[in-house]
């Protein structure tokens, strides 16, 4: 790098960290550091998926303080999904602000067909594709998102309604492993951190940020949701009780996940020649809970998926399982079939040796 380059880099990193100075910034930044620490792999490299608006600016903020204090390295993203004909110009802008700050933002781009119903859900599948096999192509294991508590709660409310189980209601961890053709550390280090405090973070260093129009599209459940949450706040049940709630839920499932990790450990095998799973009959003695999380751990394991399974189709194979009815199926990129008194898990996509 030339030496005037050099230098206005280093122009560019003492203004980015002079805001540390600020004892509110200086605060939401040790939140994070600490959360960062805490999670990530021994890989010091990360990158951090943005979408323009404050939440995602201010985890730029943060993982660039992080960067330089810490001497790692991040790279960031951005997804033009192409759901709005203004979407490409939001792209740019947003490439061409953090360019000021010395950030050079990578725009990925959503190509194919665009869905007409469930949006949201299709759109963020798509978005973690994306993000996935970036990363993996570039050796990133670490993958930071601009999830904050007012996220949890949102999520908390939105599977509630859906009847969604205990592992559901409680699954917006900091950190979450996947393996999809590849290992990769899903980390939220801004969960302690609210929505407001973000918008102060960005508001004092970027002066501006996109504002996404769906935010206040009531045709979409998170935003009904979100007015939902103020409105229950009016009743009393406000974010400490709704915390307390999580909270109390989440000990009960890590007790559960205890019990899903026995069962895998003491009532299943890999079997090489398979690529896949032999579960012996115990494995099925368990509480139904401890079963149904076993079995669908399994199924995404071997089938590589990053969404598990629908639930109503694994009860239905483990009912048939049960009522000793069960001879073979195909579920969630797996081969499940009956052998002898065991069951074996295998991916689609391999042969047996």
């Amino acid at each position: 790098m030339k030496k005037k380059s050099l230098n206005a880099k280093k122009i560019i990193h003492k203004k980015i960290l002079r805001h540390l100075t600020d004892p509110k910034v200086k605060k939401i930044y040790n939140i994070f550091e600490k959360s960062v620490i805490t999670n990530k792999s021994k890989n010091n490299k990360f990158l951090v998926a943005l979408s323009g608006g404050p939440d995602s600016l201010a985890l730029t903020y943060l993982s660039k303080c992080y960067s330089i204090l810490n001497n790692s390295n991040v790279k960031f993203v951005h997804i033009d999904h192409k759901l709005r004909n203004t979407s490409s110009d939001e792209a740019n802008e947003l490439k061409h602000q953090l360019k000021k700050f010395n950030i050079n933002c990578n725009i990925l781009v959503w190509k194919g067909r665009k869905p007409k119903s469930n949006i949201q859900s299709v759109s963020r599948k798509n978005r973690y594709d994306l993000i996935f096999k970036y990363a993996l192509k570039n050796n990133f294991i670490n993958i930071l998102i601009a999830h904050h508590i007012d996220d949890l709660y949102e999520n908390f409310i939105i599977r509630l309604i859906r009847g969604s189980g205990l592992k559901g209601l409680v699954s917006f961890d900091k950190k979450k492993v996947i393996e999809k053709n590849g290992k990769v550390i899903i980390m939220r280090p801004l969960l302690e951190l609210k929505k407001n405090d973000l918008i102060f973070l960005s508001k004092k260093v970027f002066k501006n940020y996109l504002k996404d129009p769906t935010n206040k599209n009531t045709t979409f459940t998170r935003t009904r949701i979100r007015n939902l949450l103020n409105e229950l706040k009016l009743e009393g049940f406000d974010e400490k009780k709704l915390t307390q709630t999580i909270k109390n839920l989440s000990d009960a499932d890590n007790s559960l996940r205890y019990y899903k990790n026995q069962n895998i450990k003491l009532n299943s095998s890999y079997l090489k020649n398979y690529n896949g799973f032999i579960l012996n009959p115990n494995f099925f003695e368990q509480p139904h809970e401890v079963v149904f999380r076993s079995f669908s751990y399994l199924l995404k394991k071997v089938g590589g998926k990053y969404y598990a399974a629908r639930g109503k189709k694994i009860d239905q194979i483990l009912s048939e399982i049960e009522e000793r009815k069960f001879k073979k199926s195909t579920l969630s990129g797996c081969i499940i079939e009956k052998v002898n008194n065991s069951l074996i898990i295998y991916s689609e996509n391999r042969q047996k040796k």
